[in-house]
């Protein structure tokens, strides 16, 4: 198949077209977000968060996020301050 875009270096890049919601306003996207959910919420199709299902999808959030972070070992100069057990003696 024959390329139909050759490749110039000295020619401009053609602008990429928006489409699709990229293309819109924000508000418009908003306006259709809203629909919806109004109309997910009239069919009984709509999820409703409670308290427990929150924490847990925090939970899991941050697992994902700094799951290495909590998993990896503390090494030795990695900008933790290293603390010294203390040498005076109390009575």
């Amino acid at each position: 198949m024959p390329n139909t875009h050759p490749v110039n270096p000295q020619s401009p890049v053609p602008e990429k077209k928006k489409r699709g919601f990229a293309s819109m306003d924000r508000e418009q996207v908003r306006e259709f977000a809203r629909r919806g959910g109004v109309a997910a919420h009239r069919a009984g199709t709509a999820h409703e968060f409670n308290s427990r299902e929150a924490r847990e999808a925090g939970r899991k959030g941050g697992l994902a996020s700094h799951g290495t972070e909590k998993k990896a070992p503390r090494r030795e100069g990695d900008g933790a301050p290293e603390t010294e057990p203390s040498t005076t003696k109390t009575n």
